[in-house]
């Protein structure tokens, strides 16, 4: 996917910044078509609702942020948390940050409880979790941020609502996109996968056959 995405940057058909706006588009379009919506059932009505989404400090948060803002314009009440130091960001992430007109928030079991308080007050009982973390170049020891985010599960599930439908993007957190191996004590769970221009290693193994998989075009089938 690399060299691919590489190949096409460099040859001038797409920019890298057009590819990040194409995959938080693709992950939008997944999201309103699989997500189980308010009632449990089909077709998420996102004016007003609370949408959780979880950056991380290089491309695949950028897709986070194109998902939040996409999904703030119509009419989501979308509440980012991200991981490192935004002078960090790659260069098309940075950006991606910046369209972001919303605020951004440190990454810790106690704001994602926050936005869980937000919900219980709404009387929602589903909340989406975007977990644009680390993509397939993440690398181990991930525990401290799985640990957070199992955490904030492990309280909503004792205290009781509202229930997390996980939407990944790529994969999700705290595995390897070759072998499949777990990266963390607790990897992230995913109720719904949503990868670009084709399935990686990892979607077809066992472990992974009952997350729902979404391959999302990013135009790259003609490069």
């Amino acid at each position: 996917m690399r060299a691919l995405e590489r190949r096409a940057i460099d040859s001038g058909v797409v920019s890298g910044a057009e590819l990040m706006e194409r995959a938080g588009r693709g992950v939008v379009d997944a999201l309103r078509d699989e997500y189980p919506g308010t009632d449990g059932l089909t077709h998420a009505p996102w004016d007003g609702q609370h949408v959780l989404i979880l950056c991380g400090p290089g491309n695949n948060g950028g897709d986070g942020y194109v998902v939040a803002r996409l999904l703030g314009e119509v009419g989501a009440i979308c509440h980012v948390l991200a991981l490192g130091d935004p002078g960090d960001l790659p260069p098309d992430a940075a950006q991606a940050r910046r369209l972001w007109t919303g605020p951004v928030g440190p990454l810790s079991t106690e704001a994602m409880g926050q936005v869980v308080d937000l919900c219980r007050a709404a009387d929602q009982p589903w909340l989406v979790v975007v977990d644009a973390l680390f993509g397939i170049g993440q690398r181990a020891p991930l525990d401290s941020v799985c640990d957070a985010v199992g955490g904030f599960v492990d309280a909503l599930f004792e205290h009781g609502g509202p229930t997390p439908y996980f939407v990944s993007v790529d994969l999700p957190t705290g595995y390897d996109a070759d072998s499949g191996a777990a990266l963390a004590r607790r990897p992230v769970s995913s109720n719904l996968t949503v990868t670009f221009h084709a399935p990686k290693p990892i979607h077809g193994m066992p472990h992974f056959l009952d997350v729902t998989l979404v391959v999302a075009d990013i135009g790259l089938s003609s490069v």
